[in-house]
This record gives structure tokens, C-alpha cells and sequence, in this order.
């Protein structure tokens, strides 16, 4: 059964949610602030995390950011408002979606269930990639690096493949927030540069396969080994 963990302050969401998501058959816990959220975090594998944006001892956008490094599982994030610089945070922040309260039950359901389905690991098109000893394989949604494997947040996985799928071809900003983000996508260009350099990151120091290297005046593209 897919489990979510909701994490808000407000008690009348969590069982809102908690209600909403139970009869859609979905196995549900519950958290009151991001630390109980990490708590449980690291006693129960789940699938989705529902976070609201305003918490206290730790916002929504860390709670975020810790998920992201800890755990490779899609995120929604709640918010009261609905300003852009507050959608651009989320979105830098690695969220995979954002909702403005109050919203309908039937939304945060549809919306769920299109993050599990691009997040399943055993789609029917498998799509491999290899580059030196370097495989990206979209089925999976892993990268196999010699005997290492290493799963990826889903944003930082999608661009890694769409550059390996277009080696030594240069993207804009824009271009790669079509191809990864999508046309709806409302935030700042610097989240291309955030996921960029996070990726640089990760493999600067176990291959050297490959190199995503920025293009001065266009953007970045990606450089296989010779």
C-alpha cells in the first residue's frame, strides 16, 4: 500500500487530509512540525510527503530540503499564500509541487497521484543511457556508476538524463525549464543553477565520465569524456 506522511500544525488539516486520503486507499501518518516529520522519517519508508509551508521549529522549505537529501520521494508543498516569491522558495527548495490553501480535496488527490506516477520505478519503458562506466536508466530512476548505485530527487534524475540523452549540445535556462519543469512553471531561472550545481556536486568526485559545463552567454550543456 503507498504511504504518505502529511506534516502541518493545524490539526483540522491533518484530519481533513488524513480522512481524504484513508478513502482514497492510500496508508496515511501524521506529523505536527518537521522535526517529528525527520523523526519519522527515519523509522518508516514512504512514498509522498503532503508539508504545509509554515510550521514551527522548521519551516516547510527546510523540511523540504532535508527530505531531499535524505529520501528519494516526491514532495507536495502547502502554503496560505500565493505569491511568486514564495512558489520560487518551494521550487529552489526541491519541492515537486505546490498548493494554495484552502484548496479541494480532489485536487491534492489528482496531484498525488501524477507525482507517484512519474516517480514509479517499474515503468514499462525502460530507457537506459551509458556513458564510460557511467548508466542512467529511467526505469529505475537509478544511476549505476561502476558497482554504485545512487538515486537521485526526481528533478535532479530528469535533467542529469536529458543531458546525457543530448550530449555536447547546449541548453538555455529557458529551454531546460520546458523540457524538465514544463511550460507552467512559474519560478526563477536559478533553479536550473541550483539542480546544476547540485549534480556537479554529487559526481565531481566519482567519475569522471562526464562534466556539465555552463556555456557562457547560453547555458550549460554536458561533456562526455574523450
Amino acid at each position: 500500500m503507498t504511504h504518505i506522511l502529511i506534516v502541518d500544525d493545524d490539526k483540522n488539516i491533518l484530519e481533513l487530509v488524513h480522512y481524504h486520503l484513508s478513502e482514497a486507499g492510500y496508508q496515511v501518518s501524521q506529523a505536527k512540525d518537521g522535526i517529528e516529520a525527520l523523526d519519522i522519517l527515519r523509522l518508516k519508508r514512504f512514498d509522498l510527503a503532503v508539508v504545509d509551508v509554515m510550521m514551527p521549529y522548521m519551516d516547510g522549505f527546510s523540511l523540504t530540503k532535508e527530505i531531499r537529501e535524505k529520501y528519494d520521494i516526491p514532495v507536495i508543498l502547502l502554503t496560505s499564500k500565493n505569491q511568486i516569491e514564495d512558489k520560487e522558495q518551494g521550487y529552489l527548495s526541491g519541492t515537486d509541487d505546490y498548493l494554495v490553501k484552502p484548496f479541494e480535496a480532489r485536487e491534492l488527490l489528482f496531484r498525488i497521484k501524477a507525482l507517484l506516477r512519474r516517480y514509479d520505478k517499474h515503468q514499462d519503458d525502460e530507457s537506459v543511457i551509458t556513458l564510460g562506466h557511467t548508466t542512467v536508466n529511467k526505469k529505475s530512476y537509478e544511476v549505476h556508476i561502476n558497482n554504485r548505485t545512487i538515486l537521485l530527487p526526481l528533478k535532479e534524475f530528469e535533467l542529469l538524463y536529458f543531458f546525457m540523452s543530448n550530449p555536447m549540445q547546449a541548453f538555455t535556462r529557458d529551454q531546460l525549464i520546458h523540457h524538465i519543469w514544463g511550460i507552467d512553471y512559474e519560478g526563477d531561472e536559478r533553479t536550473v543553477d541550483v539542480h546544476v550545481k547540485r549534480l556537479r556536486e554529487r559526481f565531481s568526485k566519482l567519475t569522471d565520465d562526464f562534466q556539465i559545463k555552463t556555456v557562457r552567454g547560453v547555458g550549460y550543456l554536458l561533456e562526455g569524456k574523450k
